[in-house]
């Protein structure tokens, strides 16, 4: 099996809203957050990265975002085509600060004072907010393929946005495996070890945990919150956690510019450019991506706790 058996257990923040999260390890040790991209669930995470940095001493928490998985579906508006092409959010939308603080009160909830925060594509930009907005909250941060949110860099490429703007809703299981497929075989890598087999497990479970259905306008929503936040370059200079920015030399969903100006904004960042990877994490960049940041986390380990 590709992907991790998770333990799901929910939480409520101080504002009523409901998180589904689940936890890996020993609660006494260090924390890792893990946090997922854009339209993806915390089951997400690949057996293989939450196994070796288990195995490196840590406990690792994951959780859906607001407006994925099991967790709580936000009542605010979601851009409509227009507005996604024009990259302009509607009037009420929530945007990544909203996320960053559902990832610190989600913190205070467990008793987890601090942690180290490592994020994938969103969940990059949320984690870099949250970094810059709760310094405290932050030990070490780890940007996975993700950008700055200015529309100079990290950009899809044309044959990714081609392929977005075609994708059809599914109504059915099979039709999310299907679409989950046909856009992880042009953003991710195919030949990867177990890859189209762990496409067809999460497609699957995702459908699941979603109550048998779709839900776009939630994804929506997220999109709506990248585009609220716009370019963050100047509130990266913010971030005072030390910083690993990772991405691939490949990645046709977000352009390698996108984690060039990542490093580039947050002072002493560390930019790792992973050869042959795409907007995908398999078995073996489970294990590539897991050692960076065991190795980051030691690189600048405080003796701080996290509980």
């Amino acid at each position: 099996m590709s992907l991790a058996q998770h333990n799901e257990q929910f939480v409520t923040l101080n504002n009523g809203d409901k998180f589904c999260y689940a936890e890996h390890g020993s609660d006494n040790s260090e924390t890792i957050i893990l946090i997922v991209g854009l339209g993806l669930q915390l089951v997400y995470w690949p057996k293989a990265l939450i196994e070796r940095l288990v195995a490196g001493g840590f406990r690792v928490i994951c959780f859906d975002n607001r407006d994925a998985g099991k967790s709580v579906r936000s009542s605010t508006p979601h851009p409509n085509l227009l507005q996604q092409l024009r990259g302009k959010a509607p009037k009420g939308a929530y945007g990544l600060e909203r996320m960053a603080e559902d990832t610190a009160q989600l913190l205070a909830e467990l008793n987890i004072e601090s942690a180290h925060i490592a994020g994938m594509s969103m969940g990059g930009m949320i984690a870099q907010t949250l970094a810059s907005l709760h310094p405290e909250k932050v030990q070490s941060l780890t940007s996975i393929f993700s950008t700055t949110g200015s529309r100079k860099v990290g950009q899809p490429s044309y044959s990714t946005l081609w392929r977005l703007a075609r994708a059809k809703t599914p109504v059915n299981e099979n039709d999310a495996v299907r679409n989950y497929k046909a856009m992880m075989t042009h953003i991710g890598d195919a030949a990867a070890e177990d890859a189209i087999n762990q496409w067809h497990q999460y497609a699957r479970l995702a459908w699941q945990r979603n109550g048998g259905k779709s839900d776009a306008k939630a994804m929506f929503r997220q999109i709506g919150a990248i585009m609220k936040s716009g370019d963050r370059t100047l509130m990266l200079q913010n971030v005072k956690a030390p910083t690993l920015v990772i991405h691939g030399d490949v990645d046709r969903m977000v352009h390698p510019t996108g984690g060039a100006a990542t490093a580039k904004a947050i002072s002493g960042a560390k930019h790792q450019v992973l050869q042959g990877l795409r907007h995908q994490i398999d078995n073996i960049q489970s294990h590539r991506i897991a050692d960076s940041i065991l190795a980051h986390i030691h690189l600048n380990a405080n003796g701080k706790r996290t509980r």
